[in-house]
């Protein structure tokens, strides 16, 4: 871990590493009662954990943005200075919020092509950091049929930046999933190395019986990066640690269950993982 410069950076580093702990416990006490959710996962109800762990936690709203979403699960920018707002519904479309209002026609309609929903459906999104010159876009979600994960690219509309073209699809990568449970979703650039990261969980059920997470030669159970600006339909970072290894090229680090939501850090490109736990304790990866 890279050291801290200054008191006040530590001080602002453990405080919102405290806020995000707790706030991950709380979603985790909500995701126990979720029907979609292994009962394996939970051995022990989290009611009996809750007198110990749980914050008294207030929760208000100060100003609603939009609403008449279905199932939103990601809100995010296409980083081309338009000031819309994409909002990734795991029922499978994408909406956009322009100068306060949702429009109409979705971005992107993919609910046909993908099984929705417990914790599948259509699961990520992240714009090329080129997008404003490109008009490409990633997309992480759950194929109809076999339940499948799918990483597929698409371009948006040559005559209408407010939609894409559906038409313009390609599969980077589908991955096999043995259960219906810890599919990860998220996908990012980073603003260091400008690679594209596919966060990959353990492929499911509870303690992850197929032992996933520590093994090199699946992609479950691990972070992925990628070169998209090289290669068809992608190229390998010369850096990733299994290149001209025992080891698949694609992975970047393994060991996790579930890392549903994580995040670069703008300035400094370092990585922040939120990794799903089970049962009493939730994680926090750097």
């Amino acid at each position: 871990m890279k050291s801290l410069r200054n008191p006040l950076f530590t001080i602002l580093s453990i405080a919102t590493l405290i806020t995000v702990f707790m706030l991950m416990i709380v979603s985790a006490s909500a995701r126990a009662w979720s029907p979609a959710i292994s009962q394996a996962d939970h051995k022990q109800p989290i009611s009996d954990y809750s007198q110990d762990i749980l914050p008294d936690v207030q929760i208000t709203i100060d100003q609603v943005v939009a609403s008449g979403f279905s199932v939103p699960v990601q809100v995010t920018h296409a980083g081309d200075g338009s000031q819309r707002l994409f909002v990734v519904e795991q029922t499978g479309m994408i909406r956009i919020i322009k100068d306060g209002v949702v429009l109409e026609t979705p971005f992107l309609d993919w609910q046909n092509n993908l099984r929705c929903c417990g914790e599948m459906g259509l699961l990520g999104l992240a714009f090329h950091p080129n997008f404003a010159e490109n008009g490409y876009f990633y997309i992480n979600y759950t194929r109809a049929g076999d339940n499948a994960t799918v990483i597929q690219r698409f371009s948006v509309s040559a005559s209408n930046p407010e939609i894409a073209d559906p038409s313009s699809g390609m599969i980077l990568l589908t991955i096999d999933q043995p259960f219906e449970n810890h599919n990860g979703g998220q996908l990012a650039f980073s603003p260091q190395d400008g690679y594209l990261y596919i966060g990959m969980g353990d492929g499911g059920s509870g303690g992850d019986p197929l032992d996933n997470a520590q093994n090199i030669n699946t992609l479950l159970g691990a972070m992925l990066r990628l070169d998209v600006d090289s290669g068809t339909p992608y190229a390998i970072p010369a850096d990733n640690p299994y290149v001209g290894e025992t080891g698949l090229d694609e992975i970047w680090v393994i060991g996790l269950r579930n890392p549903w939501r994580w995040s670069f850090d703008r300035s400094t490109g370092d990585l922040m993982i939120g990794d799903v736990g089970q049962n009493l304790w939730e994680e926090i990866d750097y």
